[in-house]
């Protein structure tokens, strides 16, 4: 198994179709109620659906394999973050900033610290 698929909830389309082109992604599906995209890197997907009040409370993650460049990139596009790029405890870099619907998204660079942190269990756990 493997995450492929985040869903957000929006109120208004247009404007969080255009948050996530400046961020990065590529349309592949666009309608009223729906947009599909995938990530600039890979192939995982990502959309936004119509909804009368939006839900905040989930964190996106997307991972960059320059961060920095890449912030940098997106601040030119107007992406306002709230802070530079920072060194966490957890050993990823990151950022982030939030859908104009108030969904936290969060921009970082983990290397293989991802899967293969130093507190990793060894063997992993598994049913």
């Amino acid at each position: 198994m493997r995450l492929n698929q985040v869903t957000v909830q929006a109120t208004e389309m247009e404007r969080s179709v255009d948050f996530y082109l400046r961020l990065g992604l590529r349309q592949l599906v666009a309608s009223a109620h729906y947009a599909r995209f995938v990530c600039p890197e890979g192939d995982s997907t990502f959309s936004v659906e119509k909804a009368d009040a939006a839900r905040p409370g989930v964190v996106v993650y997307f991972e960059c394999s320059d961060l920095d460049t890449y912030v940098a990139t997106l601040r030119q596009r107007g992406i306002v973050f709230e802070s530079d790029p920072v060194d966490q405890p957890w050993l990823w870099r990151e950022v982030r900033c939030s859908d104009p619907d108030g969904n936290q998204i969060c921009l970082y660079c983990a290397g293989p610290n991802r899967l293969q942190p130093p507190w990793a269990l060894d063997p992993p756990r598994q049913f």
